[in-house]
């Protein structure tokens, strides 16, 4: 197959791009980039973005386990609707992807799927249990080459095993993600610590829960020379320790969600359970930093935290409801719309930031001749509703259900092949 991208604002930050210009792709590369090409079939991209395919470093797909919740074909569908040409699922399924057999089944529904790649995270510990550290090495070596390792929804408390794996990972400059909560002070707790709290009578979690634990694994990083990765930033000082360790030299990199760019501890005044989030949605001022954070480069690449739950778990009363959000398929909107970014970095912190993280060949860019043709266009200046019952996600958790938002995508092209067209499901659904 044939296509000419024909004169869409081409954003390539891996190459330094940022032109008027077309994209050809023959087969499931792309075959030339510039002005003046010729394609059997042309797409007018006129107004439209042309750009890397979005890459997700934090992506919850269920299956094994949830399937209830979501599938690896639901998920990497909603994927593709947002503009994701790969997507990294964590490793809290059931079983646990603790293992080299768990990581290529997660994988292999990805290539079955076939909505995205899906690159596994390996769990750090055995059953994610903080007691052992799972065979890091065996899967680093297995088909589905894991790079990535977290315990992610449970932060591993001991230091000491922590170092452990800091050095194992670094044998084969594996990255180690861990979800900074201290359970010390975070036990009991449902929202941010802080007046809203206090005022709702709801348990909090103080936002040094996460700080001291970043600042240890900081510090362990420097100690081991690891590649340390930071899930879901959520508070001010945090950025401000990733901000002073990057200048020491420490192999550190972040993530934040779109949700704590946005959203702030004062939306669960109503007790609505789909707010709750962990880390949880924190102060203004925090809000403000990670935007920040996120403009000046402290901050890497958004991440969604994509958290899917069934309807009957989510809907709850707040303090027995799980923690999660749905972002895959508003992912974009966000971005655009609340960030303050302007199109070039928000392009980069959607694709080639967490593509040249993860060290995913192929994804992120360089949009030039023999690449493979993974690309999403999008309109920056397209206005929609989120409707939660429209989307692929099998289940509704989306805390932007009714909102505006501005930037949707209008088609998603995984290896010259197109997952969404004219903003609809390739497959005819949607």
């Amino acid at each position: 197959m044939s296509v000419l991208l024909k004169g869409g604002r081409v954003i390539d930050p891996a190459a330094g791009v940022d032109e008027i210009a077309d994209v050809l792709v023959e087969g499931d590369a792309v075959a030339g980039a510039g002005r003046g090409l010729d394609g059997a079939e042309t797409i007018d991209c006129a107004g439209l973005v042309v750009a890397p395919g979005f890459v997700d470093l934090h992506t919850h797909l269920r299956e094994p386990g949830r399937e209830d919740a979501e599938t690896v074909a639901s998920g990497t569908r909603a994927a593709a609707r947002g503009g994701f040409t790969a997507v990294c699922a964590m490793a809290n399924t059931d079983p646990v992807a603790d293992s080299a057999a768990v990581v290529e089944q997660v994988a292999a529904l990805g290539r079955a799927a076939g909505f995205a790649d899906v690159y596994p995270v390996g769990a750090i510990t055995i059953g994610l249990r903080g007691e052992k550290l799972a065979e890091m090495g065996e899967m680093a070596t297995s088909g589905a080459r894991v790079n990535f390792f977290s315990d992610d929804g449970r932060c591993v408390q001991d230091a000491g095993l922590m170092r452990r794996a800091m050095e194992y990972a670094r044998t084969f400059d594996g990255i180690v993600a861990n979800h900074a909560e201290d359970r010390g002070l975070a036990s009991g707790g449902h929202m941010h610590e802080g007046e809203a709290s206090a005022e709702l009578g709801i348990r909090g979690i103080p936002a040094e829960a996460e700080e001291i634990v970043v600042a240890r694994d900081i510090a362990l990083a420097r100690l081991t020379g690891a590649r340390l990765h930071v899930l879901h930033v959520s508070a001010a000082r945090t950025v401000e320790l990733i901000r002073r360790a990057k200048a020491e030299g420490v192999r550190v990199t972040a993530e934040v969600t779109p949700h704590h760019l946005v959203l702030t501890d004062e939306r669960v005044r109503g007790y609505d359970p789909v707010f709750k989030v962990a880390p949880p949605l924190r102060t203004q001022a925090d809000a403000d930093a990670l935007r920040a954070g996120l403009a000046d480069g402290t901050i890497d690449c958004v991440a969604t935290d994509h958290a899917p739950h069934p309807r009957e778990d989510k809907e709850q009363e707040f303090d027995r409801a799980p923690c999660g959000m749905l972002n895959l398929e508003t992912a974009l909107g966000v971005v655009l719309t609340h960030s303050g970014l302007d199109l070039p970095r928000a392009v980069e912190v959607l694709s080639s930031a967490p593509a040249r993280i993860r060290g995913l060949a192929g994804h992120g860019g360089p949009i030039e001749a023999g690449a493979p043709a993974n690309l999403v266009v999008f309109d920056p200046e397209a206005n929609w509703t989120v409707e939660p019952g429209a989307m692929a996600s099998l289940s509704r958790n989306t805390p932007f259900a009714g909102e505006k938002l501005r930037g949707r995508v209008v088609h998603t092209m995984l290896r010259g092949r197109f997952t969404v067209r004219d903003g609809k499901d390739a497959d005819g659904q949607g």
